[in-house]
């Protein structure tokens, strides 16, 4: 396999494709479902970056988000609906990174399925405010690190190995295909 770092085990690499990188995209989403959203467009103040939260995860690997359609992300995404996501779920963990494509879905049934009441504050008539949109991505591929044993496991490996001046390695990392 060609590794960026040489000096990492092939052990700790582990390429996941279809419903195995579903699975992980979903595990790790489980973390932490907010996301850095990255449009390829970059028509407002964000320059084409902002937080965002997944709201579902399909079996097929889609995500649904929620949106304003009025918002500048709406807007870059007609424009050119290419995405990257970033997401973060541990402080030493856990990361993801998403490449798909976005599109924009005003499904009444889908929103009142994924409405959650701490939503009011961004659409504050409810789940049937007229600004409210969906996105859904669909990914293509990405890469993940995490660790093999959990967190915990992973944190008790650094510490002793910490200790006694050895590494301890409890991390994985592999290319996602969807």
């Amino acid at each position: 396999m060609n590794s960026i770092n040489q000096n990492q085990p092939e052990e700790n690499y582990e390429n996941l494709n279809n419903k195995d990188a579903v699975e992980k995209i979903r595990e790790l989403i489980a973390e932490s479902d907010i996301c850095f959203f990255c449009t390829k467009a970059e028509t407002g103040p964000s320059m084409g970056v902002r937080p965002m939260s997944i709201q579902q995860v399909e079996d097929n690997g889609d995500l649904w988000l929620v949106s304003a359609n009025d918002s500048h992300t709406n807007l870059e995404i007609k424009m050119a609906p290419e995405v990257k996501l970033y997401f973060k779920g541990s402080k030493y963990s856990d990361f993801l990174y998403l490449t798909g494509t976005a599109t924009i879905h005003d499904d009444k049934a889908k929103i009142k399925a994924l409405w959650k009441p701490l939503m009011k504050t961004w659409f504050t008539e409810g789940e049937n405010d007229p600004r409210i949109s969906l996105i859904k991505v669909s990914p293509g591929d990405g890469y993940y690190w995490g660790t093999k044993n959990g967190n915990l496991v992973a944190g008790v490996k650094m510490l002793i190995g910490a200790a006694i001046g050895k590494t301890l390695d409890d991390s994985i990392e592999g290319q996602l295909k969807v």
